[in-house]
């Protein structure tokens, strides 16, 4: 059985604390600055 959506059990409308992590697949980085390449994707945070 899949895991629920977590927009279906986060009220937007309360302040709640998460854990979020960042990943990287094939060295696609989410967000920070690949220190390999120099590349930034600072862009990605919003």
């Amino acid at each position: 059985m899949p895991r629920m959506a977590r927009g279906e059990y986060l009220n937007p409308n309360e302040v709640q604390v998460v854990h979020a992590v960042q990943r990287c697949v094939r060295r696609a980085f989410l967000c920070g600055e690949d220190v390999v390449t120099g590349k930034s994707f600072e862009h990605r945070r919003t």
